[in-house]
């Protein structure tokens, strides 16, 4: 089963007389309540559900709350009623800044927007599917739909890109990209988009291999990767000893000094700290 298959389901009337649910709407049970999944001989009506023995209704419908009649699909030969643009903006760290997100969205008329500070490879992105269900309610009600971002890479890449834009042609939503190498509105089945979204994917994993490549090459010719090293020995056992009295990575950081290099006699980042640390006991596991 796939998301989208509850829109499916709700494109038909539901035949049951204790429930007659209209199209649109999720099925309801005796008792006035939306049905926590929907009734068999309704998505029976959807062909390749045929054989499945339920469908569970998905939490927008909100499950075991009062049943409330919903607006029809629009017919497939109407005109809709009026246009939506829903924004969406992702940095992948929390010290990212949106700004240049979010001023680009509302410069385009985007008034709408869903914002988040997650990495592209999180299995799950809860605004992103805030405001992809937001999308298909609207778009449901006979409003036609238009996914604003400001750049491709804040959706995805490859096959991720390729997954979510099936994703928008199943519910019948527009996307459009504000700037970067996918610009402009685009049909999500079209071949271009398709092929442009599979190239986005193989140019990330090539520079992913090139940087490898380069680092083991370094290495094989002794060069040390990511500048000069600020650690030793000595200042391992003295943040071992620290961490066990349960001191924060900033605490254990300004009580240790660098005794070498350029930065000799200055105190390590709480990053640095933090990989020395991860390295001890990444090595002291496969010991």
């Amino acid at each position: 089963m796939s998301d989208d298959d509850y829109a499916r389901v709700e494109a038909h009337d539901c035949p049951m007389s204790s429930c007659a649910a209209p199209a649109g709407s999720p099925c309801r049970t005796g008792k006035g309540k939306v049905a926590v999944q929907y009734h068999t001989a309704r998505f029976r009506l959807v062909p390749h559900l045929a054989k499945t023995l339920n469908v569970p209704t998905p939490a927008l419908r909100k499950p075991g709350s009062i049943w409330v009649e919903l607006p029809r699909p629009a017919a497939a030969d109407a005109e809709p009623a009026g246009h939506v643009r829903i924004g969406y903006a992702r940095a992948s760290t929390v010290r990212q800044s949106l700004d240049t997100q979010l001023d680009s969205l509302k410069a385009a008329g985007v008034t709408r927007i869903f914002s988040e500070k997650i990495s592209t490879r999180a299995m799950s992105r809860p605004e992103l599917e805030r405001a992809v269900a937001l999308a298909r309610e609207l778009r449901a009600s006979g409003v036609a739909v238009t996914l604003v971002v400001h750049e491709h890479k804040r959706l995805g890449r490859g096959i991720e890109l390729a997954a979510l834009a099936e994703q928008l042609k199943a519910a019948d939503i527009g996307l459009e990209f504000l700037t970067g190498e996918l610009q402009g509105s685009h049909d999500p089945s079209g071949i271009v988009f398709t092929v442009l979204a599979a190239l986005s994917g193989m140019e990330r994993e090539y520079i992913r291999d090139r940087t490898l490549e380069g680092h083991e090459s370094a290495r094989t010719r002794g060069k040390t990767i990511g500048g000069a090293a600020v650690t030793d020995d000595a200042m391992l056992a003295v943040a071992l000893h620290l961490r066990e009295q349960e001191l924060s990575l900033r605490d254990i950081a300004a009580r240790l000094v660098i005794s070498k290099g350029k930065k000799k006699g200055q105190h390590p980042s709480p990053a640095t700290v933090l990989r020395m640390l991860r390295e001890h006991d990444e090595q002291a596991a496969t010991a």
